[in-house]
């Protein structure tokens, strides 16, 4: 399995160039280029139907929005009226999940390779062993969609903040997330330097 750190490209070309040693730095630095393509070109899988960045955001956020109002709607009926005081006590509540898969889009990072048929099969066999994209939620084009969209607006109701929207990696790719590992804690009387 190949990693490929869409933040750092340097680093995906030295995992090309560790896992494929006979092939030219020049090469090298452009199947690196076009697996990074394919994760923050990344195909959006919802539902059985397939969205292609930045194309169908519209189409992805109008499918989604059924299904939004419906986990609104439970999240509304579970949840007790609260009376509001002066002095109410803040309760941090767990959020809802809604994932969207994401496929590598391999016909983004072809596109780069132009006509490089050696190239774009290396790419696809890159693709089909696996990949392990490490990312910002930025570096994603339908996470930072997805980030951004006013789902008020989009489910035509109001929808909490409790809903979280996510995009993850599968269909053969692995997503690791920058700075997403929980904090680690000292033990007591312990400083930190």
């Amino acid at each position: 399995m190949v990693t490929c750190n869409l933040t750092k490209l340097e680093s995906a070309v030295d995992q090309i160039r560790k896992a494929y040693p006979k092939l030219a730095p020049a090469d090298a630095g452009l199947i690196a280029a076009a697996l990074s393509l394919t994760g923050r070109h990344a195909v959006a899988v919802y539902e059985g139907d397939k969205f292609v960045w930045p194309d169908d955001n519209e189409r992805l956020l109008q499918s989604m929005s059924g299904h939004l109002r419906s986990v609104q709607e439970a999240i509304d009926a579970t949840t007790p009226p609260v009376k509001k005081t002066a002095k109410a006590a803040v309760v941090e509540e767990e959020p809802v999940n809604v994932n969207v898969g994401l496929a590598p889009n391999i016909s983004a990072g072809e596109a780069l390779l132009k006509t490089r048929e050696d190239l774009k099969t290396l790419l696809s066999d890159i693709v089909a062993e696996g990949v392990e994209f490490v990312y910002n939620p930025s570096d994603i084009g339908w996470q930072w969609a997805l980030d951004r969209a006013n789902w008020s607006t989009v489910s035509a109701g109001e929808l909490s903040r409790r809903i979280k929207v996510k995009a993850v990696f599968t269909e053969g790719a692995v997503g690791v997330e920058i700075g997403s590992a929980p904090k680690k804690r000292g033990k007591k009387g312990e400083v930190e330097a």
